[in-house]
């Protein structure tokens, strides 16, 4: 006797019909291998687990809105070699989120900053956090819209609550009031209480020039530096143009010199 159609309305109520997909396989491996009714319904526990957490992931996933699907497999450290590979794998590991600690990751333009801070939140969904990637003006445009329609606390808190917020890009342009305290209301939120990830061509030191009020753009960047990671990529771009193959000679003309 099948017993699949008796527990279909059964497990939907229950809101178990994930478990559908895999009964029929588990019960042939429950028969074939003599499984006590224990061990049968571990295994269609797990099963159930598993596509729990891998819903979760996806939404997450989806929440954490990168650019690409950059991960640390695809990252090249072969150029980059005087990259401290213990370290990235000491943040991949994520210990820095249990600190609450910041990383900063600052070089040239085409070092694969972008890259390594999307590598690094993807690890962070992979352990069950909370992320969101986003650059420094698209963050401040998201602030400055939440403004507009009376939804700034709202808005701030939700951003504050992020477990890894990803800034990317950070000093490429320069900060404009209100955006300049809007950035320093965000990080003086997530101080100690959260783990921000900021990216930027700028060495540290420079980043108070960013700001207009230079007394803000201090504190901003003192919260940022306290027990911050920091991570300097210093390389040529990957962004370097191919040379062009059999690329056709240009010949110039010369005048005939008088007699």
């Amino acid at each position: 006797m099948n017993p699949i159609p008796e527990l279909t309305p059964a497990l939907k109520q229950l809101r178990l019909s994930g478990i559908l997909d895999s009964l029929a396989a588990r019960n042939r491996q429950a028969i074939d291998g003599k499984l006590a009714y224990t061990e049968f319904l571990a295994l269609l526990i797990q099963d159930e687990v598993a596509r729990r957490e891998q819903r979760k992931f996806v939404s997450r996933l989806r929440r954490a809105s990168f650019r690409a699907q950059k991960t640390l497999e695809g990252f090249d450290f072969e150029r980059l070699p005087g990259v401290n590979r213990h370290q990235i794998a000491d943040l991949a590991a994520g210990h820095y989120l249990d600190e609450k600690a910041p990383v900063l990751i600052v070089g040239p333009c085409g070092t694969g900053k972008s890259h390594l801070a999307q590598a690094l939140g993807h690890c962070a969904l992979r352990q069950g956090h909370e992320v969101l990637f986003t650059s420094q003006s698209q963050l401040c445009a998201s602030l400055n819209a939440a403004r507009a329609i009376g939804g700034f606390e709202r808005k701030l808190m939700q951003l504050a609550r992020v477990d890894l917020l990803i800034v990317d890009d950070f000093g490429l342009k320069p900060l404009r009031p209100p955006h300049d305290e809007d950035f320093h209301e965000l990080i003086a939120e997530r101080y100690e209480r959260a783990s921000t990830l900021v990216t930027s061509n700028l060495d540290v030191d420079e980043w108070a020039n960013a700001f207009p009020n230079k007394i803000l753009g201090e504190a901003t960047i003192d919260r940022l530096r306290h027990s911050a990671h920091k991570i300097v990529l210093d390389g040529a771009s990957y962004r370097a143009p191919r040379p062009t193959e059999n690329a056709p000679q240009t010949t110039v003309a010369k005048k005939p010199k008088k007699p």
